[in-house]
């Protein structure tokens, strides 16, 4: 996978031309961010769809918690449908400090994604679903069909998620930007793919990494404040410690973001955090780590930010991305 994120934060018009650069740069998969301050992802993705020819679309990570997991089924099932068989269900629990403020408490997330997802496969193959697990769903399904497979990848960070998107999904979204993280998460994919059916097919683990690319590496790294800040918060203590990283430091950071003071959130990420929780930098500097990223991984996502300007930060990413797995 050559894969990037756009986030709907600006108008859906300049996400469309974005997704038209990834696509013409040899991105081969775009994910739309899914957070409920920005623009809606399935509205931007439906346009996204409508002015792209290959790249594959869908949203990373849904949120099973914030809509009822049969409606998102039927909206990933509606994507498939206007993308010609291009969609991509991208799965995650979501951010702790961030549902907070809509009073949603994150009660069991593995139990959820994957209840989620397997519900989802059971709709999109013509089925009724009746499940009363973390959810409910009573005689639930589609009235329509749905084409072609829609392949599930779960947005996970803890051992736990990670070895169950190995043993049950097609692929593995895991959000982190440096080398040390990936070769312990390598660790993980491979106990769960020891008990993943042989049926299942193969899976793909993916980074999926927060990115700043610029010929000014301070004006990338500056950038790079406003992701790092809510990984960095949401980000468990081993994966701190493994860092280096203050666990009060990271706590501050979360507390800022639950109050809704951003301002202050990114103000609060240290230089430590943006080495740890970012890709960013010059493009020889991003391209090298990307180098090292896929000594462990099999895929790779560029994340938002992106860079200070975006067209040419696609650009210097495509074909980083090209380099790297061609060599």
């Amino acid at each position: 996978m050559h894969g990037i994120e756009l986030t709907p934060e600006h108008p859906v018009a300049e996400i469309v031309d974005r997704a038209q650069a990834a696509e013409r740069n040899g991105f081969d998969t775009l994910f739309a961010a899914c957070h409920y301050f920005n623009r809606d992802p399935f509205v931007t993705l439906d346009r996204i769809a409508a002015a792209t020819d290959e790249i594959r679309v869908g949203p990373a990570a849904a949120n099973p918690y914030v809509v009822h997991p049969v409606q998102l089924a039927s909206q990933v099932a509606t994507l498939q449908e206007v993308s010609d068989g291009r969609a991509v269900f991208g799965i995650g629990p979501g951010d702790k400090s961030t549902l907070s403020g809509l009073g949603v408490e994150r009660d069991k997330p593995l139990r959820r994604v994957l209840e989620s997802f397997k519900v989802a496969q059971d709709l999109w193959a013509g089925e009724r679903v009746s499940h009363d697990g973390t959810f409910t769903a009573k005689d639930a399904g589609l009235e329509y069909d749905v084409d072609g497979e829609i392949p599930v990848y779960v947005g996970g960070q803890g051992p736990h998620m990670i070895r169950m998107s190995a043993k049950h999904a097609d692929g593995l979204l895991y959000n982190a930007s440096h080398p040390d993280d990936f070769a312990w998460a390598a660790e993980q994919v491979e106990k769960g793919l020891a008990d993943r059916p042989d049926e299942r097919g193969e899976f793909e683990f993916a980074a999926y990494a927060s990115v700043s690319v610029a010929e000014d590496a301070e004006a990338a790294r500056e950038l790079a404040r406003q992701p790092v800040a809510f990984i960095a918060s949401g980000a468990a203590p081993p994966v701190l410690d493994r860092h280096g990283i203050d666990r009060e430091q990271a706590a501050a950071v979360g507390d800022a973001i639950e109050r809704g003071d951003f301002a202050e959130a990114f103000g609060a990420v240290t230089p430590e955090m943006i080495d740890a929780f970012s890709v960013a930098g010059t493009p020889e500097d991003v391209e090298a780590r990307i180098g090292e990223i896929m000594e462990y991984a099999d895929g790779f996502v560029a994340g938002t930010p992106l860079g200070p300007d975006q067209e040419s930060a696609i650009a210097h990413l495509g074909a980083a991305l090209d380099r790297t797995t061609r060599e």
